[in-house]
């Protein structure tokens, strides 16, 4: 072992020590000790670069214990909160609101990221002569994508974790258990207090959040370095104002102007939930920390919380929206292409339909580039150009994209649980309590 091995791991354990010692004996906030790890990470990467690959594990085994709770917290508090509500008929109405909602945010991310686009011009002087084409796969059809979300086999889907076939098979077996009156009370019951375990557990992986975000964000900084960013900085800037301007101006409006609520206060509320899906650009895999934060910190009560954040979790892209909107414009003006209104009306339609049902996985939004850049001209083989330039920096613009993600699944939660009567807005005007 190096020198310069030995200095990073006594840097490691005592990064590790004071957010452990922030958190047991100062009794910091979690998303204090977050947003800490966050800046810390970044720093680490850039001075200790490739050396931030031999903690990256920390990262992983983080992401894989959300990951665990993704399945059984959608199922069983999804269950647990239909119940709750007793009447079915009531998730209908909270299932169409947030649906508007997400449309209308997503629409007005989309005209964000165009007009940007269109403002700064990151593909101007773009040189792609050295850049190597990367394979892809197009993206499934609007047919095949609505005949996913029905599962042959409710084990299977929850098995494989798909997202959007276990929300149809929750509702379905809470709408059961409802009609099946005092015979299925006692499922009923059981998955309710399944619902509350799983919580808890939440709470205990959320408290190893500041050691998965630290070693996370510090691996992409050391790994991406600051030579790649440079090349492509424009590109980054323009992704990250639009990702703030939508998340102060659409997000933050609706709780001030809408709700009259302190903006403020929400997005104190939600920091952890940022700061893990900004780490590990996985809006599914932070779902849990989003759910626990909409709740216990704004007040949204589980019954909306249950229901809306999933399918949020699944359908509300309004980050990805925004990307591809950017990167659809830069890639016109990167082969010269003069784009006229109707083409960005095209660009409009198109990513408002890819981006529905997005895995929230890190970069597959980037893929689908070969299903919206064909609409403006572009070929599969310029369209390949393109993914090989942008993928190298793609995890840096993904994690910005999951934030906004994230914080459009709990604003829209917050909004929809104030017209359904169900926000404590007490508790939403409190100090966060994680």
């Amino acid at each position: 072992m190096t020198a310069m091995q030995i200095l990073y791991w006594l840097a490691v354990l005592g990064v590790f020590s004071g957010l452990f010692w922030l958190g047991s004996s100062k009794g910091v906030t979690l998303w204090v000790r977050v947003l800490t790890a966050l800046v810390v990470g970044i720093l680490f990467g850039f001075v200790f670069g490739d050396l931030v690959e031999s903690t990256k594990w920390v990262g992983d085994l983080f992401v894989r214990l959300i990951r665990m709770l993704v399945v059984p917290l959608i199922f069983t508090t999804l269950v647990a909160g239909l119940l709750s509500m007793g009447d079915p008929k009531k998730l209908g109405s909270i299932g169409g609101k947030a649906m508007a909602l997400y449309m209308m945010t997503t629409a007005i991310a989309i005209c964000i990221g165009l007009f940007l686009g269109v403002l700064f011009q990151p593909g101007v002087g773009v040189e792609l002569a050295t850049v190597s084409t990367r394979e892809i796969q197009p993206a499934a059809d609007v047919v095949e994508r609505f005949l996913g979300i029905i599962p042959t086999n409710p084990v299977a889907a929850l098995a494989e974790g798909d997202v959007l076939a276990i929300i149809v098979f929750a509702l379905l077996f809470g709408t059961g258990i409802v009609m099946a009156g005092e015979k299925g009370r006692a499922v009923g019951d059981a998955i309710s207090a399944a619902a509350e375990a799983m919580l808890k557990v939440a709470h205990i992986v959320m408290e190893l959040a500041p050691y998965g975000v630290f070693a996370l964000v510090a691996w992409v900084a050391g790994t991406l370095g600051t030579e790649t960013i440079f090349k492509l900085l424009t590109l980054v800037v323009v992704v990250y104002t639009a990702c703030i301007l939508h998340a102060g101006l659409v997000y933050g409006g609706l709780i001030k102007v809408l709700l009259k609520l302190p903006a403020v206060r929400f997005f104190r509320g939600i920091i952890d939930a940022q700061a893990v899906a900004y780490s590990t650009a996985s809006s599914s895999a932070t779902l849990p920390v989003t759910m626990t934060c909409v709740e216990e910190n704004l007040g949204v009560k589980q019954s909306v919380a249950s229901s809306v954040l999933p399918l949020g979790a699944t359908i509300n892209m309004d980050g990805t929206a925004l990307y591809l909107g950017v990167v659809a414009v830069f890639s016109a003006q990167a082969f010269g292409i003069d784009l006229v209104a109707m083409d960005y009306v095209m660009i409009a339609v198109t990513v408002t339909l890819a981006s529905i049902g997005t895995a929230g996985v890190p970069s597959a939004s980037l893929f689908l580039l070969s299903t919206i850049l064909p609409v403006i001209g572009i070929s599969v083989e310029q369209t390949a150009l393109i993914v090989g330039l942008i993928l190298p920096i793609d995890r840096i613009l993904d994690m910005a994209r999951t934030a906004v993600n994230v914080s459009g699944d709990a604003a829209v939660a917050v909004v929809v649980a104030k017209l359904e009567g169900e926000l404590d807005e007490d508790k939403f005007r409190e100090v966060a309590a994680v």
